[in-house]
Order: C-alpha cells, then structure tokens, then sequence
C-alpha cells in the first residue's frame, strides 16, 4: 500500500466527499496519535494535493476521505499461502500515515488485476477464486480492520465479470459473450464470502462493495426502444442489484432463470450474496441512449468515427438492445454527453425499484466527461457549473428520500487508460453549443453540510421522473 506516486500496490486513489450521517461523524479512540510506522508527510502527493484544491474549488468542500484497491497480486505474488512481507509492510505504513494526515482509509480488495496463479487458472470463471477470495479478504481484515473506515469487497462488481469475461474490454479480448456469465455469480459469491469473512474478522468498519449506476434512456419514442433501454438496464444494474438485495437473479419472460441454467449456482449461493450490507457504492461514468437492434441502422449513422460503438453493439445486439449517440445534448470533446439531471435520474430509478432494500448508499462520479476540462478558464468553469448542476439534481432526490452518504469526485487521471481506450464509443455527436439545464445549485449544501430542500428551480425543471419497471425480465 503506497501513496499515489509510489508502487501500484494500492492503485486508483480517489478523494471523497463525505455527506453528514455516515462515518463523517465518527471518531475513534486511539486516532490522531503518532503513527508506529510512517511518516504523515507521505501520506498526500503533490497530485492529490492538487485534486483537493480543485474538488474544493468545484464544490466548496476539503476532501478529507482516500479511497484506494489493494494490490491482491502484489500481496500474494505465488499462492495461497506466500505474502510479499515488503508489501504488507508498506500497507501498514501507509494506512499510519494517512490516519496521521487525518484522512480516513477507504479500501477496495480488488478491481481489476488477480494474482497470476488465479488468472492462469481461469479467474472469475472459476469458483475456487471466490474462495481464495474469502480467505484473503479474512487476512485484510485481520491485519488492518481497526484501520479503515469502509470496506469495498469489490470497487465494481460488473468490471471483473461483464466487462472482462463477457464483453471482453477490460482486459480486451477475453469476453465470451453469454458462456462468460458464470463469472457474475462467483464476483458475487466472492463478495458474500469476502463481507462474512471481514465481518469474523472483527473489522471496525462499515463492509458493503460497488458496482456501475446506469442511466439508460430510449433513443426514440418507439416502444420497442423504450423496452430496448430496460434491457440496459437489465444487464448492468439489474444483475447485479437483484441478487444483492432480492437473493434471486433475474428471470426471463420464459420463466426459466437463465444464471442457474449455467451450473454455476449451489444451494445456499444466494442466501449467502444477499446478506445485508452496510452501504453499496455505486459508480457513475454517465448516461447511454438505447434502442432496438431493429431500429439500429436508422438512428446510428454509418460513419468511420463510430466504428467501436458498432463493435460493441455486435455484443449488445445478442442482449436486445443497441446503444446509440444522443442527440441535442451537450457534449464534451471527447463526444461524452453532459447531462447534469442523468445521475439523479438513475438514482431515483434504483430507489424505486428496490425501495427500502436498498442500503445508504455511496457515489462514486467517475468524471468521464471531464477529460478534456483545464482548472482554469472557460474550460474550468464550465466543469464547475456542470458539477453544481450535477449536485444540485442529486439534492433533489435525497430530498425525496434517497439515502445518499458520499459523494467521491474521482480523478480525472484515475483509469485513464480506461478513459482513453472507451472515451470515443459515444464519438463526436453534436457540437458543444447547447445550454446546460441547470436546477439552481445547493450552495448552502456543498459549503456547510446542510441538507436544506433546494429552492424551486423555475418552469421546466422539475425532477425528471422514469419507470423503472423491466417488462422483458422480471424477478417475480
């Protein structure tokens, strides 16, 4: 574990911002001492440094919350039972001097990377890992658990199982499209063993994991795209969420529940998936419009700028949907759409479909559509309106109910690689020349804390609402 400019045994540093009514307020004996092992001046880089004044400046708070994945690989290099004692070294004098910084641990056992003798072996797909997941899980939390104030089983479920094993982006070219769902239920099945194994650990901290928030919206007023965006939704969060918090995976219209058709489902997987979770993190890149295969030629227009959203979509496809530009949006250089009411919308979504099932939760805001934002000038400005924007929607849902406890503004540098190989799938849309829709903005939120209901924000902008019925999959 190291600080962001060291050894990628802690890797993907976010800083976050706390909201008023989870660990925020919470102080534990024993912290602000001197650490044993560390110095505090490690604890914050120049860049991190650089990305609090520029989170203060957008939003009018100080992080003071750092959110990092362990390196499973770099602890446990050649098996089961080797640990890199350097490494687990460097964890503790890490998590010291952050605690001596008066930053608050976030950790993440994992993201993307396995340690090579699981990946060798098969990886998610097989379910030994979700064991061996369990047991490392038990060793973090038996050596640092009176040190970190969250714990993420996984920063996002989906990415080590949709996006790795089924659609093959993340590392590419190992998707195996519908034969790589297995994947799903052992992420799932490491995460439920992975929060008991903490939990016995005697861990101090609140255990829950993240996965992807999607907001998915129908290109055109045909019904079939409109059942096309449920889909979406369907395959992302839904695949997720339902076994978290229904202990049932999604069933098919035909009735049959396609996951335990796989052979990888035993008895007791799904009580042990759905256990209650303290929180859950959901993870916010950015809105996507929907339609039906069918429609696909007709509102996808067939130019070279748009031939990786076409590769994706030969996956998609085989799901029931496609997935198109948007049009008369905003949108960044990089062809992003800013829609600032998006993350609300996708909030209130999920709220609705899962009620009270749904545990307080944490956002994570990926900043995808800030890669070609500077901190100064119109550049500048802009981002800070949007983000503003951005947090004066998400006001308006917690005012309706939504428990929302966090809100991590992530880096723009932070998976950049990431960014930079997906950032052209929406491609240039439409030229940046079109108003932003604002709510006015909770200033007395983002400066003090104070949750207090946004004043009206004229005609128009009421909260958009959406049914998040799914028709074609149901869990009932």
């Amino acid at each position: 574990m190291v600080s962001s400019e060291g050894p990628a045994d802690l890797r993907h540093v976010d800083w976050g911002i706390a909201v008023p009514g989870g660990l925020a307020g919470r102080e534990r004996a024993g912290r602000g001492a001197t650490p044993s092992r560390g110095q505090a001046g490690r604890a914050v880089s120049p860049r991190a440094r650089r990305w609090a004044r520029d989170i203060e400046e957008i939003v009018g708070v100080t992080p003071h919350s750092r959110r990092v994945t362990i390196g499973w690989r770099h602890l446990q290099p050649d098996g089961p039972a080797s640990w890199n004692r350097a490494a687990v070294d460097r964890c503790d004098r890490t998590l010291d001097a952050w605690l001596s910084a008066g930053l608050r641990p976030n950790l993440s056992l994992v993201y993307l990377d396995l340690p090579g003798w699981l990946d060798d072996a098969g990886g998610w797909l097989r379910r030994e890992t979700a064991l061996r997941f369990a047991d490392f899980a038990a060793e973090m939390g038996r050596r640092f658990g009176d040190r970190v104030d969250r714990w993420f089983t996984f920063r996002n479920l989906m990415t080590p199982s949709l996006a790795d094993r089924v659609a093959g982006m993340a590392p590419p070219g190992r998707g195996a499209g519908l034969a790589g769902l297995p994947a799903v239920h052992h992420v799932l099945l490491g995460h439920g063993l992975a929060m008991r194994a903490l939990r016995s650990a005697g861990v101090d901290g609140e255990v829950g994991c993240g996965t992807a928030l999607i907001a998915a919206y129908a290109a055109t007023g045909d019904p079939y795209d409109g059942l096309a965006a449920e889909r979406l939704e369907s395959w992302s969060t839904r695949l997720f969420l339902d076994p978290l918090l229904y202990g049932e995976y999604l069933v098919p219209e035909s009735g049959v529940p396609f996951m335990e058709t796989l052979g990888c489902v035993r008895p007791g997987d799904l009580e042990t998936i759905a256990q209650p979770q303290d929180f859950l993190g959901l993870i916010w890149s950015g809105p996507m419009r929907a339609t039906a295969p069918e429609n696909l030629p007709r509102v996808l227009p067939a130019l070279g700028c748009f031939e990786a959203m076409n590769q994706v979509n030969r996956l998609l496809v085989r799901l029931g949907f496609a997935v198109v530009p948007f049009e008369d949006v905003p949108t960044t250089s990089y062809g992003w759409p800013v829609i600032p009411e998006a993350l609300a919308d996708a909030l209130a979504a999920v709220k609705r479909i899962y009620g009270d099932r749904l545990p307080p939760v944490h956002l994570t805001d990926s900043g995808i559509g800030d890669l070609d934002a500077g901190e100064s000038g119109r550049a500048g400005a802009r981002r800070r309106q949007v983000r503003s924007a951005c947090l004066g929607w998400l006001h308006a849902i917690m005012a309706e109910g939504a428990d929302v406890r966090g809100y991590e503004y992530a880096p723009v540098i932070e998976d950049l690689d990431w960014k930079l190989r997906y950032t052209r799938l929406y491609g240039l849309a439409v030229p940046d020349t079109h108003p932003v829709r604002l709510p006015r903005p909770p200033h007395d939120w983002v400066a003090t804390g104070v949750f207090d209901p946004p004043p009206p924000a004229g005609p128009g902008a009421a909260t958009p609402q959406r049914d998040g019925t799914i028709r074609l999959l149901r869990t009932r």
